[in-house]
């Protein structure tokens, strides 16, 4: 049928539509608030533009497409960090710390999960020019924030840092290949698959790589990864950050997870995954991605989060819609139009009824306007119901 839309493609009807404008709406204010300026990138860009530098890991999830003013190639974001980075870095080129935020829909080649929009709505806020922790703390404290504020607060959010994998790889000395291979085989979790694949690396580097799917959990996860991990300074470094962020934030339940590589070759420190009580996949994800806008003519640091604005609608108990006032037409009826012109700038919802137009009386909580003694005022239409 001509009328139906593609896989993993759905309209958004009226009380979602409203359940994400009301989200969008809170969470860009509270990013206002804490100072981070909304931009709005361009749907499209050149495909080299959108893929360059740490855009390359969305080369498969882009929609690609020919330019017929250019010739040239151009692609539909499937994500919209690296835009605002070329923004921070091409365009705005301010000294010091920027902050940004954005929201809108981005488009990927196929879903993330069975259950998965291949059209989210990606809102999030970014923070340039701080290489420091007190920008990881900030980064994620706002994504905490985000999401009690939105009604459904994190249960954890664990904590990993890209960096620990990465010098156990460069220490054992392992090429690309290798480390792909491991890569994968921690992000899917494959215990049996990681040993067999560890078995001709030399120690103490095998047993470091078998133990990361182990190393999860509370606080004792820094203390059982200091222990068996390798004495390597990036190791040692990455274990002060993670202790030194949960130290600094009491009000976040914080765990940890030294096997979450998700992004891997885009971050290249701490990274963070927000989780709701019930939810296994996570809500929010971010990290640490310096030097992102070098190849935009500027290296800078770089760390935020982002989130997927209808996913988080569907989660989010719906606060109970109040019904429109619905009103004769006031064309011909000065203290009618006045009355109407009143009542919407209080915030109400009034709608003028065109010739032959009804309101039925079994509309729940419908309400119209009713004339007294030449006063208008409002009423429940089914006020005995």
């Amino acid at each position: 049928m001509n009328w139906l839309l593609p896989e993993h493609i759905a309209d958004v009807l009226p009380a979602e539509a409203a359940q994400i404008e009301r989200l969008r709406r809170m969470l860009l204010d509270l990013f206002q608030a804490h100072g981070y300026e909304l931009v709005m990138p361009p749907l499209l860009e050149h495909l080299d533009s959108l893929l360059t530098g740490s855009g390359q890991d969305l080369k498969l999830r882009t929609f690609k497409l020919v330019d017929q003013l250019s010739g040239r190639t151009l692609g539909v974001r499937a994500d919209i960090t690296p835009q605002v980075a070329r923004i921070d870095a091409h365009l705005l080129n301010r000294p010091g710390v920027t902050r940004l935020c954005y929201c809108g829909s981005v488009l990927h080649t196929l879903p993330a999960s069975l259950t998965a929009s291949r059209e989210p709505i990606q809102i999030g806020a970014e923070l340039y020019g701080h290489a420091g922790l007190a920008a990881d703390r900030e980064v994620i404290r706002l994504m905490a924030d985000a999401l009690g504020g939105a009604g459904i607060a994190a249960a954890r959010i664990d904590l990993g840092h890209v960096g620990v994998f990465r010098s156990l790889v460069c220490a054992a000395g392992l090429d690309s290949e290798m480390e792909t291979s491991l890569l994968q085989l921690l992000q899917g979790k494959d215990a049996a698959g990681l040993r067999e694949c560890c078995r001709e690396i030399g120690e103490p580097y095998r047993s470091a790589l078998i133990a990361l799917p182990d190393l999860y959990g509370g606080t004792a996860t820094l203390d059982a990864a200091a222990h068996s991990l390798p004495d390597l300074p990036a190791v040692a470094a990455a274990l002060h950050d993670l202790r030194a962020l949960e130290e600094s934030l009491p009000e976040v339940p914080l765990s940890f997870d030294l096997a979450d590589l998700r992004g891997y070759r885009y971050h290249n420190g701490v990274v963070f995954a927000a989780y709701h009580a019930g939810i296994s996949s996570a809500l929010a994800l971010g990290g640490r991605y310096d030097g992102v806008g070098k190849i935009f003519g500027r290296e800078r640091p770089a760390t935020g989060f982002s989130l997927d604005l209808r996913e988080m609608a569907r989660l989010v108990e719906r606060h109970p819609t109040v019904s429109a006032i619905w009103a004769p037409c006031a064309v011909f009826d000065q203290g009618l139009a006045e009355t109407i012109e009143a009542l919407r700038r209080q915030g109400e919802t009034v709608v003028e009824l065109l010739p032959g137009e009804t309101i039925s009386e079994a509309m729940p909580g419908a309400r119209c306007l009713v004339e007294y003694d030449g006063q208008w005022r409002v009423e429940h239409v089914n006020r005995n119901g």
